[in-house]
């Protein structure tokens, strides 16, 4: 086994912030996350918590990696889904089979829960994930497009009548 995989709980906080930095480096935008630890360990340790994650380690018990979901829904399935909103492995890790450990663990877990699918979305400048994914078998749905609002716009929007 490549890597330990273990769900994640309130005390891992600082790994999983750790993570989610290095991975907005990655994807150049180190200054993007606002999440704290604090925030983080809250939510985790909350009844029903936002997300779900699940950790890699190797064998020291140093967390390597990381797969961070929550459920969706699909109104033409009428089923749950399982997002994936990121996934990370430390870069000196990587080329060892934990991103495809992780991703075998989810699909194992969407199955057990009865999920009519998977997703999750990748920058397209990111060729080195889009061939992993593809070499799975995930695919692209160009079909679609991702529209986002946060900060001032969502606010607008809330507030217009």
């Amino acid at each position: 086994m490549p890597a330990r995989l273990r769900a994640a709980g309130p005390a891992d906080a600082a790994d999983i912030f750790r993570l989610i930095v290095d991975l907005a480096t990655y994807e150049r935008e180190p200054d993007a996350v606002v999440v704290t630890v604090d925030e983080l360990r809250a939510q985790l340790a909350a009844e029903r918590p936002p997300f779900e994650c699940l950790l890699a380690e190797d064998d020291d018990g140093a967390v390597v990696g990381f797969a961070l979901y929550f459920h969706n829904y699909s109104t033409w399935r009428g089923r749950p889904g399982l997002y994936l909103e990121d996934l990370f492995v430390e870069p000196s890790r990587r080329g060892r089979g934990i991103g495809k450990q992780l991703l075998v663990r989810l699909a194992q877990l969407a199955v057990e829960r009865g999920c009519a699918r998977m997703e999750w979305a990748v920058l397209d400048w990111n060729t080195p994930a889009i061939g992993f994914y593809e070499s799975l078998g995930a695919r692209a749905v160009s079909e679609w497009t991702i529209f986002r609002l946060t900060g001032q716009e969502l606010l607008q929007l809330a507030q217009s009548t």
